[in-house]
């Protein structure tokens, strides 16, 4: 959430950003300062009231010790007014302050300036394509058909269990899934990450305080018993730990990796495009954050770069990296790098991995601030990275080493899995 002072002393630059996002934000900006303008008179008027009735207390408390008791009683009569009046203030103080949060929470985080404008994802930009992309032998195939033909995930199974977007993995297929679960723990524990385990259910203030609400309220199963979601990632829970807390500078960076499954509603995704691991459901995934000092933010962003990259490289996974538009940078972040591995059986891009600065847009909702050396607390910066999620590079690995003898397990797997190939063969 943008801070108040923030707008009202940048509106034009809050507009102008805005517009990146293909968004024209005036006449929302004007009612946010409007909003806030009343707000500020009616707590002016309240306090004028509230100064009043203080002053004829102690008036009336002086005349009852001078035993001036009819005196007293009429003065005090007089305050009944005044009550009333500061009674519908501070219901009218609580009622804009309302209308005036509601607002705020639907304005999105302000691109950084090195985010570029765009209308929509074919306007993203590349910065960086490393790796081999296979060139597949006649009739090697998609993974959706690979882990039906070695048996490793039964989508149709997952389908009667529960419906579309709920795999079952089997046999090797779950051994390969765990091993990349702890293998991305692993990395990210030795690169000075706290491992976490969190809550798969979160409560209405965890998701406004990460910015899933009310943004993507729709994408979430929600339960309606107990005012609960299931969570879209770790990111929620984890950075919720930090809710309402004050870190001291001497403590930061604060440094989280988390696995969970995750779950999203993906309403309206159907097609060729969401086939097999493509888009699912219920999925995998490994994250990192960071709260950081605001002048080192930008500094962890491209460390959090750099480490998606180590692990990708490991897998020894074609990849690329995009810097997101404007149009398709989400609403909580300020600069986001995708990472994308090549599918070479489908001969097509697939995101892996999110990586973004959210600076205070975050830290604002949860309250997050550090104390520095002389005492004053300000907002923290918020980082967060997929490290990675599961179905798309499990997808890639699939495709991508495909042999006539079987599937070929990433080297550094193998100590996770005891398995070369996927299938049977007499180096297994």
């Amino acid at each position: 959430m943008l801070e108040i002072n923030f707008i009202k002393e940048n509106k034009a630059l809050v507009v102008e950003s805005l517009s990146k996002r293909n968004m024209d934000s005036s006449s929302l900006i004007d009612t946010v300062i409007e909003m806030d303008a009343k707000k500020r008179k009616i707590q002016t008027e309240l306090d004028g009231i509230l100064h009043q009735l203080n002053l004829i207390s102690k008036d009336i408390g002086d005349l009852f010790k001078q035993g001036l008791q009819k005196d007293a009683i009429i003065l005090k009569e007089k305050t009944v007014t005044l009550k009333q009046n500061s009674k519908k203030l501070n219901e009218d103080l609580i009622t804009t302050k309302e209308e005036l949060q509601s607002i705020l929470y639907k304005i999105p985080n302000i691109p950084h300036n090195l985010v570029p404008k765009g209308n929509s994802e074919e306007d993203n930009v590349e910065i960086l394509s490393d790796g081999y992309k296979p060139k597949l032998a006649e009739g090697s195939l998609p993974h959706w058909e690979l882990a039906k033909k070695y048996d490793i995930i039964d989508f149709e199974l997952g389908n009667k269990i529960t419906g579309a977007g709920f795999p079952v993995y089997k046999g090797k297929g779950a051994k390969l899934q765990r091993a990349l679960i702890s293998f991305f723990l692993d990395m990210n524990t030795q690169a000075g990450y706290n491992e976490v385990q969190v809550p798969h259910l979160i409560n209405e203030k965890s998701g406004l305080g990460t910015g899933q609400l009310p943004d993507k309220e729709g994408m979430m199963y929600y339960i309606n018993e107990d005012n609960l979601y299931l969570i879209p990632t770790a990111e929620v829970p984890a950075t919720n730990i930090f809710r309402d807390e004050i870190i001291l500078e001497s403590d930061l960076p604060k440094m989280l990796t988390s696995y969970t499954p995750c779950f999203r509603r993906e309403a309206g995704s159907y097609g060729a495009h969401v086939r097999g691991l493509n888009r699912l459901h219920q999925f995998d995934k490994v994250e990192i954050l960071r709260v950081e000092h605001p002048n080192n933010s930008y500094a962890a962003l491209d460390t959090m770069v750099e480490h998606v990259k180590s692990i990708i490289n490991k897998l020894n996974l074609p990849y690329r990296i995009l810097k997101l538009c404007g149009s398709d940078l989400g609403f909580t972040s300020c600069l986001t790098y995708d990472f994308e591995l090549f599918s070479a059986g489908q001969n097509k891009w697939l995101e892996v991995s999110s990586v973004s600065n959210f600076e205070s847009f975050q830290a604002n909702r949860l309250k997050l601030r550090y104390k520095n050396s002389s005492g004053k607390t300000q907002l923290a910066h918020t980082l967060n990275g997929s490290s990675l999620a599961l179905p798309r590079v499990l997808a890639t690995l699939l495709e991508n080493n495909q042999t006539p003898k079987g599937i070929i397990i990433p080297e550094v797997l193998v100590p996770y899995t005891c398995l070369l190939y996927t299938s049977p063969s007499p180096r297994d």
